[in-house]
């Protein structure tokens, strides 16, 4: 996802969909340790997204 794409969403949404992708990167790396990924460089790509989402979750906070 896109930083703007993420200032988009409300909280809850940016939450839900945070969640999601936490699930998703922990199958990611079940599954790529049962048999490789065809391209491991998506763990990195879905683990800079979490970051993404959890830093404009605490920006959202410092500013309340």
């Amino acid at each position: 996802m896109k930083i703007n794409e993420i200032k988009q969403l409300a909280d809850k949404d940016l939450r839900e969909k945070l969640e999601q992708t936490e699930a998703a990167l922990h199958n990611m790396k079940l599954n790529h340790q049962v048999t490789p990924l065809e391209n491991p460089m998506q763990i990195k790509a879905v683990r800079r997204d979490i970051a993404r989402m959890k830093t404009e979750l605490r920006q959202r906070e410092l500013v309340k």
